[in-house]
């Protein structure tokens, strides 16, 4: 897909939703008010930049029944996954993006067509590297740097990203309920109750945390939700970041550029005391389908 020179990517105006939410915390702290005011009204506009860039606009390019391509969840499986995967910000399983993609966006993803689409887009990007603005790749394992069973990553995320730890599906599963919580509060309005779709998906991320799950079994209220996601993630996030940092370090030394996006096989890293033919734990990757599938 093709986007206007000088308009934002989604992992752009992510980050700069990020600044934005740290400077309206520094300026309420500082007594500030005229500045977090002004602070919020950016970060309304940045969010809802966000929202166009990953939603899409589903009246473009109408068909003669009046809907565009969107709406008839007619767009290519690639694009619903990567918009499925932007959402979430953290390694998903098939099962988890299709769930998100069904409750989010117009259309379901084909579950056929995922079992073959991460090895379609390797051998695409080892027949022309680079030619696509971004690729479905493989999560990888901090021991081996091999392919994590079953998780999908984004190659434009920072490789410490795509890397699992030991920690990384405690923290993968409550970033993402952290993000989905803050989409579906903004999506149903502040102070408006969710969809029964949305409530159900939220409630299978609120059952696996502390403090999430306040209200009536199988609902959850999106602020609580995110409020208790992001306290648990406090605990985590530090141990998790450094080995995801030491296991990218050793990717960068020793993995080519396709290894980097889709894992080391064969030569798995030396000196991890494992054997390069033995297959990664699957430990590592549940990461957030093994949480919401109970």
């Amino acid at each position: 897909m093709s986007r206007p020179p000088g308009v934002p990517t989604p992992d752009e105006l992510e980050a700069r939703i990020t600044e934005l939410r740290a400077a309206v915390r520094r300026a309420v702290a500082a007594g500030d008010r005229r500045k977090a005011r002004e602070l919020r009204a950016e970060l309304r506009k940045a969010e809802r930049a966000w929202d166009d860039a990953v939603l899409g606009d589903a009246t473009d390019d109408p068909g003669a029944d009046g809907r565009g391509d969107a709406e008839r969840g007619l767009l290519p499986v690639r694009e619903q996954v990567h918009q499925a995967l932007t959402l979430l910000g953290a390694p998903a399983a098939p099962k988890l993006i299709g769930a998100v993609y069904s409750v989010f966006f117009p259309g379901e993803i084909s579950s056929t067509r995922l079992t073959s689409l991460r090895r379609d887009e390797e051998r695409s990007f080892r027949t022309a590297p680079y030619a696509r603005p971004y690729y479905l790749c493989a999560a990888l394992t901090a021991d081996l740097l091999a392919p994590a069973r079953g998780l999908l990553t984004v190659s434009t995320w920072p490789l410490e990203q795509r890397i699992v730890g030991p920690l990384s599906p405690r923290t993968d599963f409550l970033t993402a309920a952290a993000r989905l919580a803050e989409h579906a509060e903004r999506s149903a309005g502040r102070g408006t109750t969710p969809s029964p779709e949305v409530q159900r998906l939220l409630w299978r991320f609120a059952s696996n945390i502390p403090g999430a799950a306040t209200g009536t079994v199988g609902t959850a209220d999106p602020a609580v939700l995110a409020e208790a996601a992001r306290a648990e993630l406090d605990v985590h996030r530090e141990p998790d970041r450094r080995r995801r940092e030491s296991a990218a370090r050793r990717a960068r030394d020793r993995l080519d550029d396709a290894e980097r996006l889709f894992g080391s096989r064969l030569r798995a890293v030396r000196g991890s005391g494992r054997s390069p033919g033995r297959r990664p734990s699957s430990a590592a990757s549940p990461a957030i389908s093994g949480e919401t599938d109970r």
